[in-house]
């Protein structure tokens, strides 16, 4: 008896469920795991891609050691800490008791206030920062004309002296990432049971003393997680530094951060080797802040 095409296509229910999850298993294999294999493997080769595979010598150590010792790596990850610091803490100072505003006092409106927030972080990176390019114009951007009518201050030259790079990054970073944060301690809000609120207010306890006792323990699961994707992220910034300074970190490389290193050293100076053992270590920097932030966030007396 001939099978129909039903019955040869039919899959056995103990191998549907790995055929149907396979193709993300492909394209992760594919775009997940070969690169990140690959620059372990690059980390230990000296490598030239205009020469081809063929060309690859394995060099050890020498490209962590190169690393190590190259001044720019290391002012690369000064700048780097400095925003993250800079741009990453105000957030959340901004963001907690933005979110208790926008909570309490906006209740039909909640939504449009929330997406107008919520707005920078969605918009095109190099959208941002060619606008904030424009603003920071010496001689025709609007923050020196505003700062000039209010305050009657000189023009300041924001994105061509070397020390006022990095403030202008960070400001950027700040006023783009803020939303994000405020959405994720506005969703905490939510969560919040009422009747801590009503017996509190029942207690005589004031606003002031609800946001210490109730708001801000309950939000503490929510703040270690938004602090620590401020860490990651602060310690990956590309986007902003390299557009605002053109690619290149700015005068005497004052908004060069570890990303925009590794692109330079990869696609300006043709080092894979080096940009591969300079990620690593960046990687190992990213790790050992997330665990002082999770150790900084741990309860007290639970486990280590």
């Amino acid at each position: 008896m001939k099978r129909s095409l039903g019955q040869t296509l039919r899959l056995s229910p103990r191998w549907a469920p790995y055929v149907f999850i396979s193709p993300f298993l492909v394209l992760f294999a594919v775009f997940g795991v070969f690169p990140l294999l690959f620059s372990v493997h690059l980390a230990f080769q000296s490598w030239e891609p205009t020469s081809g595979l063929d060309s690859m010598s394995f060099v050890g150590l020498e490209n962590f050691a190169f690393a190590l010792q190259d001044e720019w790596f290391w002012k690369s990850l000064k700048n780097t800490l400095w925003l993250a610091v800079v741009s990453g803490a105000p957030q959340h100072l901004v963001a907690i008791p933005l979110a208790v505003f926008i909570h309490h006092s906006f209740k039909h409106l909640r939504d449009g206030v929330i997406g107008a927030y919520f707005l920078p972080y969605i918009t095109s990176t190099v959208a941002i920062a060619i606008m904030f390019s424009s603003l920071f114009s010496k001689d025709f951007g609007l923050i020196n004309a505003t700062l000039q009518a209010v305050f009657g201050a000189e023009r300041v030259d924001w994105l061509g002296q070397a020390e006022n790079i990095k403030p202008a990054i960070a400001f950027v970073v700040f006023w783009r990432y803020l939303g994000f944060n405020v959405v994720l301690y506005l969703a905490a809000l939510q969560t919040i049971p009422k009747d801590l609120y009503e017996a509190a207010t029942m207690d005589g306890a004031g606003r002031w003393q609800q946001f210490w006792c109730i708001t801000l323990p309950n939000l503490k699961p929510m703040i270690f997680f938004g602090v620590t994707l401020s860490v990651i992220g602060g310690l990956q910034l590309f986007e902003e530094p390299f557009i605002l300074t053109g690619g290149r970190g700015g005068v005497d490389q004052s908004g060069m951060t570890s990303a925009v290193y590794l692109y330079r050293m990869a696609f300006d100076f043709n080092d894979f080797g080096g940009a591969s053992a300079m990620s690593w270590l960046l990687f190992a920097v990213v790790a050992v802040l997330t665990w002082l932030t999770n150790r900084a966030f741990r309860p007290r007396g639970g486990p280590a």
